[in-house]
């Protein structure tokens, strides 16, 4: 067996599909399934069930399969500090954001990390939380650019933001006008969020659950825009992000307040697998994301 049969066992089990994991692996369909079935030979254990129209691991192939997994994140590493110990941004450097941090940091910082290091090459993924950090685990991604959660705990943090939260109501709401609002305001009050599976939504809510306020189920958003222009259009109150917020306290019929006592906040930190070689490197992003935030 060899590198590349993992690599064959790992595009299966996440495609499940043959030509799918082929086209991925750039092989032909032949080809992958034959070496699965040569590695099944040297193992002596089947790791599939052949009588299936389905792909449909058995046991001891989904044990393999996350040990093969574990495998190719090690030899990653392996390669990572073969060909660069020396910290220098140069090379591939494969990024993960979140939906309600990519759209607002990406436009500050790429045109920044590319004047300054034009020989690093930048590949960008965008995807939720728990997401990326399974991508993070498995070797897929160098690093990720997020909110600070328990999801993260296993990973080396930098801490690069503590970025507050401001009440989003229609202009003529009745806090339209205020400066700042006391967030036990928001006690007995109804407010819209984004939709399960976003660390935003569970951190918004956090907030305004101890305010005394409760989630609309009747509507859960997919992204920050979709939040603010049901704001606009006067079907309730939200919270957002500043990286999300205009300069102008209102525009388009949405009004922007700061919410204090407590302020809510989120943490915007640089996570990296701690064993990787190349703390040097997401030390230096953090510190261009610090510079370009004005942080």
């Amino acid at each position: 067996m060899n590198i590349r049969d993992f690599e064959y066992l790992v595009a299966l089990a996440e495609h499940n599909h043959f030509r799918k994991a082929a086209e991925a692996c750039f092989v032909s369909q032949p080809t992958l399934s034959g070496q699965i079935r040569k590695l099944e030979d040297e193992l002596g254990t089947a790791l599939l069930e052949r009588s299936s129209r389905r792909v449909l691991f058995t046991d001891a192939g989904l044990q393999l399969v996350e040990q093969a997994k574990k495998i190719l994140s090690e030899v990653k590493t392996f390669r990572d500090m073969a060909s660069d110990q020396s910290g220098a941004m140069t090379g591939p450097m494969h990024i993960g954001f979140i939906p309600t941090v990519g759209p607002y940091i990406l436009p500050r910082i790429v045109p920044t990390l590319k004047e300054q290091f034009p020989d690093l090459e930048l590949y960008l993924h965008e995807a939720q939380t728990h997401q990326l950090v399974r991508q993070l685990e498995e070797g897929k991604l160098d690093c990720l650019v997020l909110a600070s959660v328990s999801e993260t705990e296993p990973f080396k943090e930098i801490e690069v933001y503590r970025e507050p939260l401001s009440v989003a109501v229609p202009c003529d709401h009745e806090w339209a006008k205020l400066d700042e609002l006391d967030m036990l305001e928001l006690n007995g009050k109804t407010v819209l969020a984004l939709g399960d599976g976003h660390c935003l939504r569970d951190q918004a809510l956090g907030f305004c659950f101890a305010a005394g306020a409760k989630d609309d189920e009747r509507f859960k958003a997919t992204s920050l825009e979709t939040l603010r222009n049901m704001v606009a259009a006067g079907a309730g109150i939200t919270l957002l992000p500043q990286l999300s917020l205009p300069k102008e306290k209102q525009k388009d019929g949405v009004c922007y307040v700061r919410a204090v006592n407590p302020e809510p906040t989120r943490s915007i930190v640089v996570a990296y697998r701690p064993g990787s070689p190349f703390k040097t490197r997401f030390e230096q992003l953090a510190e261009t994301i610090k510079q370009q935030l004005g942080c």
